[in-house]
Parts: C-alpha cells; sequence; structure tokens
C-alpha cells in the first residue's frame, strides 16, 4: 500500500528518488522520507509527515545528496501517522531501511532486541526489522547476508530495501507477499514497489519473484531465489516510459479518468467489426482450458468484487453456467468444497492486491480448471502467476476511488461470458448481438457523460448529509453497493446499499427526510416491483433520486428527483449507470471540500492483509 524507491548510480539521486515517490503518490499515503549515504559514508536522512511535496521542501532547506539511497511513502499500520513512525527507519546511524507490508511477529523481536540494549523511536513494526538486520552486520555479516538472515526471522508480508554506510556502494532488497521490481539502468540500477516509480529513468524491468534477494550496485545486478540459488530472471522491455498521468484542463485525476472511460473501453474492447471474440484474447491456450469450463469461481475485493457481482448475473443468465462470487479476504480462509471443471477468475487493478493474490496462491491442489487474472497492470503479480490473463486497457488510474478499471473490468467479463456462453446455452446470433452491443458502449457512455451538469445539480442536496441509502434491483443491486461506495469513500458520507426488495426487512427503519435513497431503476421486467419499494420511501417522508431510463415512466414530483438516462441494450446499463454514480460521487465530494483523489485512510493499491 505504501511505496518503496531506491537508487544506486554513479550520479546523485536524491532527485530520482523524490520523483519516483511523486509517482507513486496515487497509492495513498500518510508520510514520505529519503536516506542517502554521502560522499563521506554518513546516513542523511529526511522524514515527513504529510505529501511528497513536504518531504521535497526539507530537502531543499537542507540538501542532503549522494549516489545510493532509498525512499519510501508509508501508509500507517503500526502506529499513527507521524514523522518518528515514517520510513526509512535507522539503527546506530549505520543502516537504513524502508519496508512495505507487515511483520506479523514483530513484538517477539522487539522483545528479544530490546534484552540486547536496542532503543525504539518508533511504534512501528519496521524499526525492528533495522535493528535486528544491524545485529547481524555488527556479527560481521555483508549486508546482503544480514538481510537474507533477517528475512528468516521475518513472518508476515514484506519488501524490504536496505542501505548501509559501510558498504557505500549498493542496496540490498528482498521480498515476501509484496512487490518489487528492478529497474535495469546503464550505469546505475534502481529498485521500486511499482515500475510506475521507475518509468522516468529505464523501461527495462526485471519482476521479482515470491522469496527472491537482490543486490544492486552501479554497474552489478545479482538475484538469489528462496533456495539461496544464483538465480536470473527475464528482462522486460515495457515501452512508453514517460507515460503521460498529467491532468490537463481537469480539476482532479477522478473527473479526468471518469472521463476517459469511453477511451478506454474503446482500447479494452479492440477492433470494431469482429464477427466474435477470440477465445486467444485470454491468452495463449485459452480455448482448452475454456472448453472443459463448466463453472466459475470469481475472487476479488472492493470495486473489483461489485464488478464480479455482476458478471454472475451475465454469466448464469447469458452464458448459462454457475457462477460463485466471494471477497477475496473470506474466500482464502474458507474450507471449501471442490466443483469439478471452476475456472478460478481473479479480478484486481493493480494486479497486486494481497487478499487476491494469496487466495489464487491457496487454492488447492486439482481444485480448478485453470485460474483467469483480470487486470489493468501487465507483469503484475497476479498476471505473472495466473494461467490465463485478459489485461484491460484502462490505462494509468492516479485516483484511489476506482472508475475506469471498473467500467473495463465489466467489458472483460462480458467477453468472458460471449466466449464462455458459446460453448452453453448462448447461440451464435446472441453472441453476435452482445458483441454488437457491446462495439455500442463508448458511445453511450459518452452520452452519460453530458448528464454531467444536471448530476452535479443533484448532487448539491447531498452536501450536508450525513447517511445515504442506495437502492437496487437484479443486475442493478451490485451498481447500487458500488454507487455506495463510491460515495462513502470520497465523501464520507455513511452510505449502504441493499436490494430494494429488502427494504421492509430493516432499512427502512432510517428512512426520513434526512436520509437520502438513491434508486437505479432498472428497465426490465423488475420495474413494476421497484416502484412499489420507492412509494413505500416516500409514504415515510424519505427524498429520492432516481436514476432511470428515460422510458421507464419515472418523472420529477414532490420528493421524487429523476435523472433520465439514455435509453440502450439492457447488458450495457451496469456500465451506463456506473458512470452517473461515479458522477455523483465526485460532485458530492468536491462541494464537500475532501480530497477527491486521496481520501484519508485508504491506499490504491492494497498490498497488505
Amino acid at each position: 500500500m505504501c511505496g518503496i524507491v531506491a537508487a544506486t548510480a554513479r550520479r546523485e539521486v536524491s532527485e530520482i528518488l523524490l520523483e519516483g515517490l511523486r509517482r507513486l503518490e496515487y497509492r495513498g499515503y500518510d508520510s514520505a522520507g529519503m536516506a542517502l549515504i554521502d560522499n563521506e559514508q554518513h546516513l542523511q536522512l529526511h522524514r515527513q509527515l504529510g505529501k511528497v511535496a513536504e518531504l521535497e521542501r526539507a530537502q531543499a532547506m537542507t540538501p542532503h545528496h549522494g549516489c545510493v539511497g532509498i525512499a519510501h511513502t508509508r501508509w500507517a499500520t503500526h502506529g499513527e501517522p507521524s514523522a518518528a513512525n515514517a520510513h526509512p527507519h535507522i539503527s546506530h546511524d549505520r543502516v537504513a531501511l524502508v519496508h512495505n507490508g507487515i511483520i506479523e511477529n514483530h513484538a517477539t523481536l522487539r522483545a528479544e532486541l530490546r534484552e540486547r540494549g536496542y532503543e525504539f523511536n518508533s511504534q512501528t513494526d519496521t524499526e525492528v526489522v533495522v535493528h535486528l538486520l544491524h545485529t547481524y552486520l555488527v556479527a560481521g555479516d555483508s549486508l546482503l547476508d544480514a538481510l537474507k538472515s533477517t528475512a528468516a526471522r521475518l513472518e508476515g508480508a514484506y519488501a524490504i530495501a536496505a542501505i548501509d554506510a559501510q558498504n557505500p556502494d549498493e542496496v540490498v532488497a528482498t521480498r515476501a507477499g509484496s512487490p518489487l521490481v528492478v529497474g535495469v539502468g546503464i550505469g546505475e540500477n534502481f529498485l521500486a514497489s511499482d515500475q510506475m516509480a521507475l518509468r522516468q529513468v529505464t523501461d527495462r524491468f526485471i519482476f521479482l519473484e515470491e522469496g527472491d534477494t537482490v543486490r544492486i550496485t552501479a554497474t552489478e545486478l545479482s538475484i538469489w531465489d528462496e533456495a539461496g540459488q544464483l538465480v536470473e530472471r527475464p528482462r522486460t522491455d515495457v515501452p512508453d516510459a514517460v507515460e503521460s498521468v498529467e491532468l490537463g484542463d481537469f480539476e482532479h485525476y477522478m473527473l479526468k479518468e471518469i472521463y476517459e472511460q469511453p477511451r478506454a473501453l474503446a482500447a479494452t474492447l479492440g477492433a470494431e467489426g469482429e464477427k466474435r471474440i477470440e477465445d486467444a484474447r485470454f491468452g495463449e491456450g485459452a480455448g482448452a482450458i475454456f472448453d472443459r469450463v463448466q463453472s466459475v469461481q470469481i475472487v476479488a475485493c472492493g470495486t473489483s468484487y461489485h464488478a464480479g457481482l455482476v458478471a454472475r448475473y451475465w454469466l448464469e443468465e447469458l452464458a448459462g453456467i454457475p457462477c460463485e462470487v466471494e471477497v477475496a479476504s473470506e474466500f482464502r480462509y474458507r474450507k471449501r468444497a471442490p466443483h469439478p471443471g471452476t475456472l478460478l477468475v481473479t479480478v484486481s487493478q493493480s494486479g497486486e492486491t494481497a487478499d487476491t493474490l494469496a487466495a489464487l496462491r491457496g487454492q488447492m491442489a486439482d481444485e480448478f480448471v485453470a485460474s483467469l487474472v483480470i487486470a489493468n497492470v501487465d507483469h503484475s503479480s497476479l498476471v505473472r502467476e495466473s494461467d490465463l490473463v485478459f489485461l484491460t486497457r484502462a490505462g494509468a488510474e492516479v485516483g484511489v476511488a476506482s472508475t475506469k478499471a471498473f467500467t473495463t473490468q465489466l467489458v472483460a467479463f462480458l467477453m468472458l461470458t460471449a466466449v464462455l456462453g458459446r460453448r452453453h446455452a448462448l447461440g451464435e446470433a446472441a453472441e453476435r448481438e452482445l458483441l454488437n452491443a457491446l462495439h455500442r458502449l463508448p458511445d453511450m457512455v459518452q452520452e452519460t457523460l453530458s448528464r454531467d451538469a444536471d448530476i452535479k445539480k443533484l448532487s448539491e442536496q447531498f452536501i450536508l448529509k450525513q447517511h445515504a441509502l442506495f437502492l437496487g434491483r437484479g443486475i442493478q443491486y451490485p451498481i447500487a453497493l458500488e454507487g455506495a461506495l463510491k460515495l462513502k469513500e470520497i465523501s464520507y458520507i455513511h452510505a449502504e446499499a441493499y436490494p430494494a426488495g429488502e427494504l421492509k426487512h430493516g432499512p427502512l427503519a432510517l428512512v426520513d427526510a434526512e436520509m437520502p435513497v438513491v434508486a437505479v431503476a432498472p428497465g426490465d421486467e423488475l420495474l413494476e416491483k421497484l416502484k412499489s419499494n420507492l412509494e413505500e420511501v416516500r409514504s415515510r417522508g424519505g427524498e429520492l433520486y432516481v436514476f432511470a431510463d428515460r422510458n421507464a415512466g419515472f418523472t420529477d414530483e414532490p420528493r421524487v428527483h429523476v435523472l433520465q438516462m439514455p435509453s440502450c441494450p439492457e447488458v450495457l446499463k451496469p456500465a451506463i449507470y456506473t458512470v452517473a454514480l461515479q458522477l455523483l460521487a465526485y460532485h458530492v465530494a468536491v462541494q464537500k471540500g475532501t480530497d477527491v483523489d486521496k481520501p484519508r485512510n485508504l491506499a490504491k493499491s492494497v498490498t497488505v492483509e
């Protein structure tokens, strides 16, 4: 969830480290720090509470320089956000260390180290690691061997990078359960938790495997696997090193990314004119695997979980195959009864979501036919470790609240529905109709974006509210869940979603004039049922906000505010209505003055349990 950057070069690296941290700001964090080894082999340290800009100001006021350094953005787990708890952590002014993840046995190690005379200046589990590393260094180990010995004592998930003032030319690092990538330069090498941090200095990367340990200098790069064997890992050229994440004319990244959805959807779909979706879109050998699939198990977290809930309707109704959807953090700890012929589908924007990755790794032998990941980041851990891959083409998503990643995941699921469905209940004509509808989606989203001004006006009614209720029926219930999630994420309004039919089974007790109720109205056979549910709300003084197909028969009246949505094929409505709810959440948050792109306590890539 936090970010690591490290560099060893023949040139000054402080600005490289700072730029790397800037590029990782989208991940979410509460403090930042940087440590360098200067020409006199002294550790130089800056740590600041708040944004990277605060670290930049500290560096400008008291410049530190060096050709070897590490830097970090922290998202608090152990210990409150503070300068003292910020990384890097140091031991005896000799060794500095940054860490992503959680050390589960930190309390035991802390007690042991205190008995040996080590003093602690922070509340973090990371300070335990740096002191433990120091014990091996003073015993005579090299920095590399000291890190290996330290890692052998750790329980939990981690990516660690360390420098030693007495070994001033190298950085060592290791990973277990948290991502780490090597950036390969000419006369310089780098490390980061995300390749995006290093795009300004290289386009050549090595993605470390689970349990790998690496040592880099300006001219050398060596990797050892979990068994301690020296290994070669493949180098990957990643083009477009200077990927644009500029705001342009937009006030926030979230709004920019909402408006990028027509392009992202078109890119994910690929060329128009196709008569069918080819199995090969999902990877080599996909056809043979799909021939064996009799059911689907979807595992995901947060917004990606909601995409999976939508997919269940499509896979069962259109493809005619059973589908189960489960939150990854529950799935990984539950004893399961295997179903023969099941395809495991994991979904993650980053491809690094810790619980989802653990679910993939924790599958029982022969439990699934194969694993398929739907992700937005190539070369990520889930992508590298899955049998099949569908990469969405959303592009860089900086805003913590996912927008275009979600709608492109829906496209991926519709394409999966088509390729599996042709083997079961989806006829050739129905598949062609589905594909034609899909290629209309970018234009339909663009038409939805034209309602922005109306949605902004509607959002004014939410500014002083503390709670909101979202309702949906059928396939629109997961969209109500996603709408409520977006509102609570960025506006901090408590929002919950329910199937509209559950209204009288509890939530109706909350409805009054101060509880806005947002309804996602279908245009299908459930419409009349929903109208009855909404009448229950209005009769109790509730204020209704209905997002409805313009042919659904809803009109504005006292305490009923209707946003007329474009008429479109039923299969497209989840994506269309999602975009409208994204805009609603965005405008409410802007008017409440919250940090839209980096909401409090949240991170973009959740890489700890």
